[in-house]
């Protein structure tokens, strides 16, 4: 369902589950908090050639990306027709020689697909939470196997979701501890997990902060904040929290 309010445009599961949020006067908005700490993948990855993002909602990850990563080729995989034709009321991109919509399972695209993307964003849901095949060992493994050696994976996850545990050791497992766990911006419950091939990916946190405010001259976001929130996700123990069987 589509709510309009306040100046604002939802795509609701139900009365309470929102899926995605616009700015009515500012469409090309990160208006969720979550979405924006997802966008930390520029801390890894500044200058990403392609991004693949499963899970369209109302388009805002790709809207962004199309806008303030103009040098990247993207790929947006929707599984729901419903949500893709109101893709002209969010004002989604036309396709054209880097943008392209496709209406497919995400799971099966990525395990099919050679897109092989820098930045792989996982934001998939249904008015359950995360779909079992979005949660899978066999999913996670297909992502680690499409990104290149430097590519990073990044995850929206819901602390309350039953899947919660089960998704953050997947995710885990598969990329060898390689995996921050961050709490996201102005949301409790949503948990970015970032994750990567390379085993120092992460930059220590004064490299992080000077290259968020080179960033932010050319981003409208606080990648500061975020590089904190990143460090924040270093320190937590997640894997008592989750309690991960050790391989």
């Amino acid at each position: 369902m589509v709510v309009r309010a306040g100046g604002f445009v939802a795509l609701q599961f139900d009365e309470t589950g929102v899926q995605s949020c616009m700015l009515a006067h500012e469409p090309y908005a990160l208006a969720l908090g979550y979405t924006r700490t997802m966008v930390g993948f520029l801390l890894f990855q500044p200058n990403p050639r392609r991004i693949s993002i499963v899970g369209l909602g109302g388009g805002s990850l790709a809207k962004y990306c199309y806008r303030y990563v103009p040098d990247a080729v993207i790929t947006a995989v929707e599984i729901n027709p419903d949500v893709l034709a109101l893709r002209s009321l969010f004002q989604i991109p036309a396709d054209d020689e880097r943008f392209a919509v496709i209406c497919a399972d995400g799971a099966h695209y990525v395990d099919s697909s050679d897109h092989r993307p820098d930045v792989l964003l996982v934001d998939g849901f249904n008015a359950e939470g995360v779909p079992p095949q979005l949660c899978s060992t066999a999913f996670y493994t297909a992502c680690r196997r499409q990104l290149p050696d430097n590519g990073l994976l990044v995850a929206n996850l819901i602390s309350s979701d039953s899947g919660f545990r089960r998704c953050v050791c997947s995710i885990r497992a598969v990329f060898d501890d390689a995996v921050v766990v961050v709490p996201a911006e102005d949301s409790p419950e949503n948990v970015i997990v970032f994750a990567w091939k390379a085993p120092a990916a992460s930059l220590p946190l004064d490299e992080s902060l000077a290259l968020a405010r080179v960033l932010e001259t050319m981003h409208p976001l606080n990648l500061r904040e975020t590089a904190i929130r990143i460090e924040y996700g270093k320190r937590i123990d997640w894997e008592e929290r989750t309690a991960c069987p050790r391989t």
